[in-house]
């Protein structure tokens, strides 16, 4: 179990380069990744997105920075879209005029101005170049899982230690269940049997007996405390997994909700009712920390 919280750096000389990177990822029900790296290693955004999620990164809204200085001198070749740049410097001398605004235009200005100056490396230097720098983003994705997978492990334990407090609780609300069960008899033969004395009937065992077996398949919740005894087992079968663990857990905690909502629904015991408020409290809160798993 990963969290979807977490943040790994790297930052270090490698093949003339100074590198730096920078992960980190936020919860999100999808994986939503997005790559600024230095505009000459552009080339490489796809490559770096592709290398995440084939090295698991499956979920969260995740956010790479890859800054790259040249420390030594570098064979690529700068261009400069001359017709381009006498267009800027057109539209910004005629907006200077026209709007009779202060003159600020200078080299620099017209050079920041998109696609004006471009870089272009040598094609054979491009897989050299993502060798070096998957070698610094491999340094920050160690940092970055080993962060999810302790942050991970903190929830799988506080999420464990509250299935196993609803355990419990189904496990009393099994018992109370039953011995509203067998008290419903006596409680049904007393009644009846002072309704018939007061109009001097005689009881008859066998409509008592009826009436009970009914009230008892009606509110039985064997079945509900049985599935939701599977779930339990089930969470820690998908915690144990080297899979993804978020959006199975999610969908398994609908499932308890869906049977602890029939038990609710089937017992008229207020004590149970109680109970049954302080299940999906828990399932609650259970929800929001699953919603923080990769």
């Amino acid at each position: 179990m990963r969290s979807m919280t977490a943040f790994g750096r790297y930052k270090g000389a490698l093949d003339g380069k100074d590198i730096t990177v920078e992960i980190k990822s936020v919860n999100s029900r999808f994986l939503d990744c997005t790559v600024k790296i230095s505009r000459v290693f552009s080339f490489l955004e796809e490559r770096v997105k592709t290398y995440l999620r084939d090295n698991g990164v499956s979920r969260g809204k995740v956010d790479v920075y890859i800054g790259v200085e040249m420390l030594e001198s570098s064979d690529a070749q700068i261009n400069c879209d001359m017709g381009l740049a006498k267009g800027y410097l057109s539209a910004l001398t005629e907006l200077r005029d026209e709007l009779g605004v202060r003159d600020d235009i200078s080299v620099m200005s017209i050079a920041r101005m998109p696609d004006v100056l471009t870089v272009k490396k040598p094609e054979e230097d491009e897989e050299k170049d993502w060798q070096t720098v998957k070698t610094a983003l491999d340094s920050a994705l160690d940092v970055f899982f080993e962060a999810r997978e302790r942050e991970g492990e903190r929830l799988r334990e506080d999420i464990a230690q509250k299935i196993e407090a609803i355990r419990e609780m189904i496990a009393e609300v099994d018992r109370r269940s039953k011995d509203d069960i067998s008290s419903y008899k006596s409680r049904l033969e007393e009644k009846l049997r002072k309704v018939l004395a007061d109009n001097k009937v005689t009881a008859d065992e066998n409509r008592i007996l009826t009436e009970c077996a009914i009230f008892a398949d009606k509110v039985a919740i064997d079945e509900e405390v049985v599935r939701l005894g599977s779930h339990f087992d089930a969470f820690y079968d998908i915690a144990a997994s080297k899979e993804p663990a978020g959006r199975r857990l999610d969908f398994l905690l609908q499932e308890m909700n869906r049977e602890i909502n029939t038990i609710g629904s089937k017992c008229n015991s207020a004590e149970i009712a109680h109970i049954v408020v302080d299940v999906k409290n828990e399932f609650e809160k259970i929800r929001e920390q699953i919603q923080n798993l990769e």
